[in-house]
């Protein structure tokens, strides 16, 4: 399996993106318009932010989803019994946010959700005629005033050999949005499963950002663009000593938008927090 790296710069960077997105389910840009040192910024802050006390100041709202979740409550993937390895904050328009940070991962939320406008853009132009007849408006209209689109900042923190045997730091899942954007991460470990059924390194140069396609946009778009599953690699050595800091973008449309003859966006979200009711959360 394949993942180009395609430049954001080039010509026909939007039809090699999505030619990527509808053979892998990922795309991965260089040269993109995102700032890598506020990326950074985040990534350093944030990594101080999870060491430090304050964030037991923010405990998650089992209503909302903002606020900080820690280990005890991490997610569980779908089909597997142990949490995943990881404690994260989730970040909404609307959420609380910490005073203890920068406004800098709130600017990037602005800056990310605009180049994933245009990155649906892309998507919907190089559809085939038949698959951009099954969206019900634009993609990039589907995002429009939701305030449904979370950014999460994650923390995996250093093993230390006494972890739960099985577990993993992102036990292997598809997310659940129309598209994931996430800078590459601090650390290596991320892997996507290919059509031949075997588990292949995604890119992870800093500077990098990766583009997952989540189920909405499958559904969306009868599966031309596929929720493919990937997962995070517990690291071994020296590198288990090290935390991993990572900012994925989950790209949610508003929940009245039609995403197929079957489901809304709302029915297709209640259905699957459903299936992980208890176990996600």
């Amino acid at each position: 399996m394949h993942l180009p790296v395609v430049d954001y710069r080039s010509p026909d960077a939007a039809a090699q993106f999505c030619q990527s997105l509808h053979e892998t389910g990922f795309g991965v840009l260089k040269n993109h318009p995102l700032d890598q040192s506020m990326v950074e910024g985040i990534y350093a802050e944030w990594l101080a932010f999870f060491q430090s006390e304050a964030k037991h100041r923010y405990p998650h709202d089992a209503d909302k989803h903002d606020g900080y979740f820690s280990p005890a409550v991490s997610e569980t993937a779908k089909n597997h019994a142990k949490k995943d390895i990881k404690e994260f904050f989730h970040i909404y328009p609307w959420g609380r946010y910490p005073s203890e940070v920068s406004d800098a991962a709130q600017r990037y939320y602005a800056q990310a959700s605009g180049l994933a406008q245009q990155l649906l853009g892309w998507v919907e132009e190089y559809s085939p005629a038949e698959v951009k007849a099954r969206y019900s408006m634009p993609l990039p209209a589907m995002i429009e005033g939701c305030q449904e689109t979370l950014l999460r900042v994650l923390h995996y923190p250093p093993l230390h050999g006494d972890e739960e045997p099985g577990a993993l730091r992102a036990a292997a899942h598809g997310d659940i949005n129309l598209l994931t954007i996430l800078p590459a991460a601090t650390e290596p470990g991320l892997q996507v499963l290919g059509k031949d059924n075997a588990w292949h390194d995604v890119p992870c140069d800093f500077g990098l950002l990766i583009i997952n396609i989540g189920d909405m946009l499958a559904e969306a778009s009868g599966n031309y663009y596929p929720s493919t599953v990937h997962r995070v690699l517990n690291p071994t050595g020296e590198a288990a000593k090290k935390s991993r800091i990572s900012l994925p973008l989950f790209l949610h449309p508003r929940r009245e938008v039609v995403l197929s003859e079957r489901y809304t966006v709302g029915q297709y979200f209640n259905e699957r927090m459903e299936e992980l009711r208890g176990k996600k959360y």
